[in-house]
Parts: C-alpha cells; sequence; structure tokens
C-alpha cells in the first residue's frame, strides 16, 4: 500500500500512530471525552492516486476478530468438557446423559475433541461477524458504508451531521432527516477524530432524540400508510431473519419522510420538522 500522504485540504501529514491507527497529526479535531470501544479495528491508509485523495477507512480487522472468535470457542471446548467433569459427579444435575457421553471419550481424545468443535465453531462465528461487521471510509468528498457485502455512498453535501446513537452511526443530513443508521463496533473516538479531520460535524448523542415518540398501532400524527408500514417492521423484527425486511421498511418509513429508531424492542419515530 501507499505511503504517508498529505490531505489535500488541511496540508498535514498522515501517519500511524502508536497503537497501529492511521491518524491527522497537526490538526485539532475538536473532539475529547469519549471512549473507545476495543482494538479489534484498525485504521487503514490513506487512498492515492485514484478518485479520491486523502480517504481515512475504518474498518475491523477481519483476522484479529476471526481468531478472536477461535480463541474463545477453544476456551468455551475446553470448559465445556471440566462442565461435563462436574456434571456427572451430581446426581441432581440436568444433561446427564451428554456429560456422561462426552466424559466416557479417552483422554487425550476427550480434550482435542472438546477444543476442535470450539473452535470449529468459533470459526464460523468469526466468519458470520466478519460478514456483519461495519466499515467507514471517510474523504471530504463523500461518506461511504459498507456492510454485508454492500455499501452506501453519500455525498459531502448530503451529509449535515455524524451522530453516534448508543452503539449505532447515524448519518443525519442538512434538514435533519436520517439518510443511514447502522449498529457499529468500531472506537467512537477514532471515528470522531476522522469524521472530524474531513470536516464533518460529529455528536456524541442524537441532537433530535427528544423528538422521538413511541409507536402504538393506529397512533396519530404519522404519514399515509405509515402506520401499516410501522406494523409490518414490528413483525418482522420478531422473526430471526427479519433484519433484511426491517431495514428495507425503514427506507420505505424514509420515503414517507418519518425517522425510526428501536430501543428495548421498541418503536419510535419523529418527523423532521414537526415538533414533539
Amino acid at each position: 500500500m501507499a505511503g504517508p500522504a498529505a490531505c489535500p485540504h488541511t496540508g498535514t501529514a498522515l501517519g500511524r500512530s502508536s497503537a497501529g491507527v492511521r491518524l491527522i497529526k497537526g490538526q485539532r479535531t475538536g473532539v475529547g471525552g469519549m471512549r473507545g470501544t476495543g482494538d479489534l479495528s484498525k485504521q487503514g491508509r490513506p487512498v492515492v492516486g485514484g478518485p479520491e485523495r486523502g480517504v481515512t477507512v475504518i474498518a475491523e480487522s477481519a483476522w484479529v476478530l476471526t481468531l478472536f472468535c477461535v480463541a474463545c470457542g477453544v476456551v468455551v471446548g475446553g470448559l465445556v468438557t471440566l462442565l461435563a467433569e462436574w456434571l456427572v459427579r451430581l446426581s441432581w444435575a440436568p444433561l446427564q446423559g451428554p456429560a456422561r457421553l462426552l466424559t466416557s471419550v479417552p483422554e487425550p481424545w476427550q480434550s482435542v475433541g472438546s477444543v476442535g468443535v470450539g473452535a470449529g465453531l468459533g470459526l464460523v462465528v468469526g466468519f458470520v461477524a466478519v460478514h456483519e461487521s461495519l466499515s467507514v471510509r471517510v474523504s471530504a468528498d463523500r461518506v461511504v458504508l459498507g456492510i454485508r457485502d454492500s455499501s452506501q455512498e453519500f455525498g459531502r453535501d448530503r451529509v449535515g451531521l455524524v451522530v453516534r446513537d448508543g452503539k449505532q452511526l447515524v448519518l443525519l443530513g442538512p434538514d435533519g432527516m436520517e439518510i443511514a443508521r447502522e449498529k457499529c463496533g468500531l472506537p467512537w473516538t477514532r471515528l470522531a477524530a476522522a469524521f472530524a479531520a474531513h470536516g464533518y460535524r460529529w455528536a456524541d448523542e442524537d441532537p433530535y432524540r427528544d423528538e422521538f415518540r413511541r409507536w402504538v398501532p393506529g397512533m396519530p400524527g404519522l404519514p399515509d400508510g405509515a402506520d401499516a408500514l410501522l406494523r409490518a417492521r414490528a413483525a418482522a423484527r420478531e422473526k430471526d431473519a427479519g433484519a433484511d425486511d426491517a431495514r428495507e421498511l425503514r427506507g420505505e418509513l424514509s420515503r414517507l419522510g418519518v425517522v425510526v429508531r428501536d430501543e428495548k424492542g421498541r418503536q419510535y419515530w419523529r418527523i423532521p420538522g414537526q415538533s414533539s
């Protein structure tokens, strides 16, 4: 990959920090007092020579995330063996049959099998986690959010504010309309620094949070058709495989001018420009 490059808007150099993260040096970001969410993420090098210059990429490391899940699976596999040995000593304990079956396997095959199964399950979980993880590309011209082998691209003029809303990254338009909302496991301090370095406005919480109203079927104030879409979305969210339907219905509600957020299994809504 290309070496250090200069940001075309600030003339400051892009370098690698001691944590292995590429940050803007010598430029105030105006971001402080925020906590990170872990070390499983990395910030990539700027893309030089393409249609965009000075692109900051923040994404979870596929190798680190997968190895982490495999390691957790190995630990769980070892603990299952210890748990089985403990259960067979208790006549009143549940799962006596599976516990006796597991402990009947002679060593070292018992430990090897438990660890191997745990590692295999961890590998599967790791692949799923990588597939579901969010990547963020930020430049002075646009923001690109990548997830599930697809991406959403937003021009600079469409992004009025970038918001951290709990564990979700939210992009708001200049009129306060929500244009993107994605679950995010990336370090918030690095995201805030990246957006601020490219000149985007950042907020640690949703400035429109108090305008949201809890949805109940048949409530007044919604545009025509919005109540039916919220009913369908509530049903989709109750299904294990309803995430894609819920996402699509959120887009349909957005086209009607309705912003939706979820909290503790409930749906809340607001209409930009409408008083709470």
